[in-house]
């Protein structure tokens, strides 16, 4: 499939999730949790002012600065996915309640599944998007596609990013670059990847073709 297709084809799936969808579902997990606005954008090093723009859906934020909020609120991608807004992490059912099946996981003999019809993604800045993979919540896993146009990086040119629990990638199409504290890595197609995500790292694509990964992030 050609690059501009998969662009294109991201763009009309992201009509139906626009920013002010993904802003409020960020203020529902940040109220969820019981902090005030100008505590979290603390928390973040960002004024309330900025804050306030992405849960109005007036900015768009980063794909590190979602991250970094959805870290400080103690939720995860798929919060943003959620028909409706999880709140924070449920840490699940306990062996003393008689199980520790992962929250709204499918009952034993039954299935989840998710058509391809049921396309959910999320555009950030630089036209990066998300494309949800797994047919339903799963405590502490996220599953999803990431596209990144070529130019486009989930930050700022300088920025390194940590969050919770660690990341295994795979390529499928283009070159994705991966910048640590020591290292630069270069990761073609069929080329995989896994790391804590406590190193510091920022993606991108430095090169003249779209960048398509699959991604599992597993929260520590």
């Amino acid at each position: 499939m050609e690059p501009q297709l998969l662009l294109d084809q991201a763009s009309g799936a992201v009509e139906s999730f626009d920013a002010e969808v993904l802003g409020a579902r960020l203020r529902a997990l940040r109220t969820a949790r019981g902090l005030s606005l100008r505590e979290t954008a603390r928390r973040l090093d960002i004024s309330a002012s900025a804050l306030s723009q992405i849960e109005r859906g007036v900015l768009r934020p980063s794909v590190h600065r979602l991250l970094a909020i959805l870290t400080t609120l103690g939720g995860s991608v798929l919060d943003v996915f959620a028909d409706e807004p999880r709140g924070p992490l449920d840490p699940g059912p306990s062996d003393a309640d008689g199980g520790d099946a992962a929250p709204h996981a499918p009952p034993v003999g039954s299935h989840a599944i998710r058509r391809a019809h049921d396309d959910e993604t999320v555009r950030f800045q630089a036209g990066v998007t998300f494309r949800r993979l797994s047919p339903g919540p799963t405590r502490g896993v996220d599953l999803f596609e990431s596209t990144y146009p070529p130019g486009s990086r989930g930050g700022s040119e300088h920025e390194l990013i940590t969050h919770a629990g660690y990341e295994v990638g795979t390529v499928t199409q283009g070159e994705l670059t991966i910048d640590f504290p020591d290292e630069t890595v270069l990761l073609g197609p069929g080329d995989s990847i896994t790391y804590a995500c406590e190193t510091p790292h920022r993606l991108s694509n430095r090169g003249q073709r779209t960048v398509v990964a699959t991604w599992l992030i597993v929260h520590g």
